[in-house]
């Protein structure tokens, strides 16, 4: 599709951006829905300025923001949906008559990489391992919209992690508990729990053997998602499957946030299987 006047664009903002895959991901799918949209990569060191520079540009549609921009972003937009501000940092912005809304679409893609994946968190008991932004985008989601029994919080950074659970509580109903991540915290955890939700850079390429999870505390009555999705197939998640576990692959995540960012700025069903080729051709 030619590019001229009446083209809507995204991209992402970051810093760097050489190595995102969303380019690929979203330009695929705009060629496919047939719409004169393109998706580009923009390094940006000052984030409200290129903000500002973008809501001046009649064809600006929206942009996926990436590490180092995610919190400092939102104060440059108009509006933050609700789980997004809880969250503290959003992951998409999407321009409206002149307007722009912040989203965290990590949050709702792990909600629905859960449930596609033959996981319904309502009534369970989750356990998340991390304290990280990730962390905090899964847990909020968890906490505001998925009727979990109970989360609890397996972290090395005592503050941060004390921080998370506290915020949690002020959300919904659900039981929140935070503890060291160690051993003894696993051991006593993990067997009465339903899902369990991998969210450290443990296990990531190129230390691809590790993992901070022993395989014998792993069960059959356990879900594992693992949000690493380089290699596409973790330590963690080996283990999990020869425990009898289901398991979700961190590149369901990946993909169902870049799913819901482009339904966001198209307003049509996306075109998953897609998306997903395109994705999974990276990773061969």
């Amino acid at each position: 599709m030619d590019i001229d006047a009446q083209t809507q664009f995204c991209g992402v903002i970051g810093n760097p951006v050489g190595h995102s895959l969303s380019p690929a991901i979203h330009n695929a799918a705009f060629r496919t829905l047939g719409l004169n949209f393109v998706y580009l990569a923009w390094q940006v060191q000052a984030i409200g300025d290129a903000i500002k520079g973008l809501r001046a540009l009649g064809n600006f549609r929206g942009a996926s923001v990436t590490i180092p921009h995610k919190v400092a972003a939102m104060q440059f937009l108009d509006h933050v949906e609700p789980t997004a501000k809880r969250i503290g940092a959003i992951n998409t912005i999407v321009a409206e008559k002149g307007e722009l809304t912040g989203y965290n679409t990590d949050a709702t893609g792990a909600l629905r990489a859960l449930r596609e994946g033959g996981v319904e968190p309502k009534g369970r008991r989750i356990v998340v391992l991390g304290s990280g932004g990730a962390a905090r985008a899964i847990a909020v989601a968890l906490a505001a919209e998925s009727g979990a029994e109970k989360l609890i919080l397996l972290g090395i950074e005592d503050s941060e992690r004390a921080r998370l659970a506290q915020d949690l509580r002020s959300v919904g109903s659900v039981t929140v508990e935070d503890s060291y991540l160690d051993e003894a915290a696993l051991r006593r955890v993990l067997p009465d729990s339903h899902v369990l939700i991998h969210c450290t850079p443990v296990g990531m390429s190129p230390k691809s053997g590790e993992t901070c999870i022993p395989a014998s505390f792993l069960h059959e009555g356990l879900a594992v998602m693992d949000i690493v999705y380089n290699p596409r197939e973790t330590q963690l998640l080996k283990d999990a499957t020869r425990a009898g576990c289901k398991t979700i692959p961190g590149l369901e995540m990946f993909l169902n946030q870049a799913v819901t960012q482009c339904e966001l700025w198209t307003n049509q069903p996306a075109p998953v299987a897609v998306m997903r080729s395109v994705l999974e051709s990276h990773f061969q």
